[in-house]
């Protein structure tokens, strides 16, 4: 009877990966999709590193790098750019395993950047002054999230609760890479953040972006204290047919807070005399005193 149950199980197991669905061999299979799209990111940092030393330092030249690189990363694999976009609208379709994909390449990246640093790419820039008291990244959320124009792939909230680490004065600056892979049409996504105080009045901040790279959002310090901080980054939907291929990844997402500086204490003011400075001033420029209830000449009375 064991037996025939344990037959029962390997059965059911067997007809379950044979209905599994397998992605068509013409597209690029997930784990070779992974490595693409890993090189990828690795080679724009590359590309914009190179643009920190590079002489032509214009948006086109970073550009043609990062076309550049990207071209080479295919090449490694024997891939063209149409097997690329192809398989991209396929995944686009399919959501769900895209999302798998990039998680592993999002953990991957991470490692990459913890064992190589920032030359891997865009990678905490706020670590090292995060240890000073002054400024930390209170993000608590996930570092990277993938978009697709249509909900709910296409908005990402976020709130953030003031605790005792946070002081009146406090200062904010949401930053992000972002990376459009779209197939055609226009872009446009909206990041949006708002800061509640004690008083309940709110402070907000919006902007709009459509480039890759890097992009802040900063918000001005406030003598009130802070309540909570909340946003959202939304990807809009435009006017292309349902067909054509547009995902943004934002990644290496961070909130930065930036305590007030405090004023150092630099002892009295120094003595100035009047006298002596007077002294310097030409006769036309020196002011004229006059007696309690004289107007001086040059002030005319307003008139209704």
């Amino acid at each position: 009877m064991n037996l025939h149950r344990h037959h029962i199980v390997i059965l059911f197991l067997v007809l379950l990966a044979a209905c599994s669905p397998k992605v068509p061999k013409e597209y690029i299979q997930p784990d070779d999709m992974e490595d693409i799209l890993y090189d990828y990111f690795l080679s724009q940092g590359i590309a914009k590193d190179e643009d920190l030393v590079n002489i032509d330092g214009s948006s086109r030249a970073l550009e043609y790098r990062r076309e550049l690189y990207f071209d080479a990363v295919l090449n490694k694999y024997g891939l063209t750019r149409a097997d690329f976009d192809s398989s991209l609208v396929y995944y686009y379709t399919r959501s769900d395993r895209f999302l798998k994909i990039w998680k592993n390449v999002q953990e991957r990246l991470g490692d990459a950047a913890i064992e190589y640093g920032a030359s891997a790419g865009e990678v905490e820039t706020f670590t090292a002054s995060t240890l000073t008291g002054d400024t930390a990244n209170i993000w608590n959320n996930v570092s990277s999230q993938l978009f697709i124009p249509y909900a709910p792939y296409n908005r990402m909230q976020y709130q953030v609760v003031a605790d005792t680490a946070f002081r009146k004065g406090d200062s904010f600056m949401l930053t992000w890479n972002s990376s459009f892979l779209y197939q055609s049409g226009s872009k446009d996504a909206v990041a949006y953040m708002a800061i509640r105080y004690k008083n309940d009045s709110i402070a907000s901040v919006v902007t709009h972006f459509s480039v890759d790279g890097r992009t802040q959002l900063r918000m001005g310090g406030c003598d009130e204290p802070v309540k909570e901080i909340k946003g959202f980054i939304y990807l809009g939907q435009g006017y292309e047919p349902n067909s054509t291929m547009r995902m943004l990844i934002i990644s290496d997402i961070q909130l930065i807070r930036f305590h007030k500086p405090e004023k150092e204490d630099k002892g009295p003011e120094p003595q100035t005399s009047v006298t002596d400075s007077l002294s310097q001033v030409p006769d036309s420029l020196r002011p004229k005193h006059h007696r309690l209830g004289e107007r001086p000449d040059h002030i005319q009375p307003i008139t209704q």
